[in-house]
Formats: C-alpha cells, structure tokens, sequence
C-alpha cells in the first residue's frame, strides 16, 4: 500500500485515498523530510516547499499542488531525480475574479467614483486575467490587456505594450506566474522603473505572487503620488507582511483572492485526479459531495438602480471591507486568518431575483443564476 502525506488544510480530501493507500496529515509548513522519507507521493499548497531538503532521500514518485502556482516546487530538482508533479491550473480563477469584482464594487461606493468608463489594464492573460478581463468589460470598463509570451505563442488578442497600460490605465492588475528568468522573469517586475512609468496615478493589484511587486519601491511609488491606492493580497515575505505598507493599502487580504468553496473542491479534485492516473487509483472523476450551500443564496434586487442592483449582488457574496478590516487590525494573525478562512461561494451559487432585465443580463453574463 503506498503512503500520501497531505496538507491538513486541503478541503473535502479526508477520507478519498484510506481505501487505497497510507495517509499521513499535517500542516503544509510542518510538512519535513522526516515525514515524507517512506511516502510515495505528497498533495500540498504553497507552504510546502519541494526542494533537496524535502525530498533528498525520499522515495516520493509524485506531487500534487491543489494550487495553479508552482513556483513552491523545485522543477529542476524534480526532473534530475525522477519525481512527477502536477498543478492545479485554473482552479481557483473564478474566484479571482470574483475578488476583483467585489474591490470594482466596493472602490465605486467607498470612493463615489464608478469604474464605469475607466481603463482597466490586465498584465498577465491567463486562466486568470482574462476571466478579469471578462468581468470588467461586462461592468463597463474599457479592458487593456499585456502578455508578451502569450502574445508569442500566436494566440489572437488586441495586445497591448506594457508601456501603453502604464500611460492609459486607471487601475493596473497583475495575474503573472512568479519567475525569476527567462525572456520575460515576472519576479520584481513592479518596480521603481514600472511606477514611474504610470502616468494616471493608477491603483495597482496584486492578487498573483507577492514578490511581482518590489514592496519598498511600492511605497516609494505612494509617497511621490506615481500610484493612488494599492490592492494587495500577496506580499512579499508572507505571512511576515510589511506594516506600513498594510496600513497604507486600500484593500488587504491575507493571500486569500483564490479561496472560495469551489476553486478548493476544483483544486482538490484536480490533485485527487492526477495522483489516481499517476499510481492507477479508481477515483477518475472523483467530485466533493459536500460543497456547503451559502446561508443567503437569494439575492434581491427589487427597485434598485442598475449600478447599485449590481454593486448590491456582488458585494452580497463577498463583503471584502471586512477582510481589509480584519487584517489591518490584526497582522499578526495572517497564517491564521488564511489558514482558517471561511471559504466563500462564487457567483453560480447564488440566484437573482427582483432585478431589471438590463441587470439580469450582465449578472448572468457574469455567472449568476436568475431566479
């Protein structure tokens, strides 16, 4: 029988592989040599770092990430020793979405200025910047988008130059992969250059990987006014996050954009899958049964006005001040509040009704049920 150590922070994975293999539980971070010294395969998250001092030694063949990065794993190291690993890409992408919705909805009201008509650029066209991308175009926003690789690889789209987003876009949001080389290395790549580059004083995002930004030239960037507002929910040095730079942000989460119910149960079917292909396990297509329904699934919109019907349906699914509230108050609790997090349901959970036909249009569109 093999043995599978698996994050304990993994959702709806209890109880899928005991019939088949030895399973071993444990905090991603507490995750050792020691422990994976017999194991033949690991399913983690992003605190388990895969490299010789992990793995050395060990017999693991496999490793699953329920995650779409990778970059916790030692690819070169993997290939010299013959171990297999696979990611979760796309996982978790609707909720990335979802989160930059909610801070669209939330920047509208707080600040009294609607993104409507505002430039949008998205830096990274992957699973998920062209979900975003998808997402702001059906709130009215005028969508430039920047990916240089996939702009090479032949895939048709009005590309733009990272030049014309820093001169153009009002809000800059980064979906970038973390690499450090390469033709084009992501790693820092929002830096002092890149800020004085910005012409419109544009809040940036950050919901990819915290070392994309350069967190003192960030600041730097808010002192002369090069940027307004910043969006962070992956920082440098996780979870020891720069305090000022917290205290300075518009909206902060502990690394949590990704962290709905269904990204998680897509992220864990997709491990579940590749280690059952991998070591010849019958659970193909193996699904949760238990996703939790949200506690207020119907959302009513009768007699608002468009842009407030709208801002009221995404807002309902997710209050994102709270998170921004709670964190600033309480840094110190990052691991904690992102290990702990109530996973919230995307938009297909929840069911509209009340709404104008030009609001049921777009939130279908965006993927809310109409009741």
């Amino acid at each position: 029988m093999i043995k599978i150590v698996i994050d304990d922070k993994i959702p709806y994975i209890q109880g899928v592989f005991e019939p088949y293999a030895k399973v071993v539980y444990a905090p991603g971070a507490k995750i050792d040599a020691a422990m994976v010294k017999d194991a033949d395969a690991l399913v983690i998250r992003t605190r388990t770092h895969c490299n010789k001092e992990l793995l050395d030694g060990s017999s693991v063949k496999m490793i699953a990430t329920a995650t779409i990065g990778y970059d916790h794993i030692d690819r070169d190291y993997c290939q010299q020793n013959n171990i297999q690993w696979q990611n979760a890409p796309g996982c978790n992408s609707w909720s990335v979405a979802q989160y930059m919705a909610a801070f669209f909805a939330s920047y509208s009201l707080t600040k009294q200025d609607d993104v409507k008509g505002k430039t949008l650029g998205v830096v990274g066209l992957g699973n998920v910047g062209s979900k975003v991308a998808r997402y702001a175009q059906l709130l009215g926003m005028r969508v430039l988008v920047n990916d240089p690789p996939l702009q090479e690889s032949g895939v048709k789209e009005d590309f733009v130059s990272l030049d014309t987003i820093q001169r153009e876009a009002d809000i800059i949001t980064f979906h970038v992969p973390l690499t450090r080389d390469g033709k084009y290395p992501t790693y820092h790549m929002a830096d002092a250059a890149f800020f004085d580059g910005c012409q419109r004083k544009p809040v940036v995002c950050n919901t990819c990987r915290g070392e994309v930004f350069l967190t003192e030239d960030l600041k730097q960037a808010l002192d002369c006014g090069l940027v307004s507002d910043v969006v962070i929910d992956c920082w440098e040095h996780e979870p020891n996050i720069d305090a000022d730079l917290l205290a300075r942000s518009l909206v902060t989460t502990p690394h949590i954009a990704g962290y709905s119910r269904d990204g998680k149960a897509k992220g864990t079917a997709m491990s579940v899958e590749n280690i059952a292909r991998f070591f010849d396990i019958p659970l193909h297509g193996w699904w949760p049964s238990d996703i939790e329904k949200p506690a207020m699934a119907n959302i009513d919109l009768t007699g608002l006005p468009t842009r407030e019907a709208i801002w009221k349906a995404i807002m309902h699914t997710y209050p994102i001040e709270k998170e921004t509230s709670l964190l600033k108050s309480s840094p110190e609790t990052f691991e904690n509040q992102r290990g702990d997090y109530p996973l919230r349901r995307e938009f297909p959970a929840y069911s509209i009704h009340g709404a104008s036909d030009e609001v049921n249009e777009i939130l279908q569109k965006m993927n809310f049920q109409i009741g």
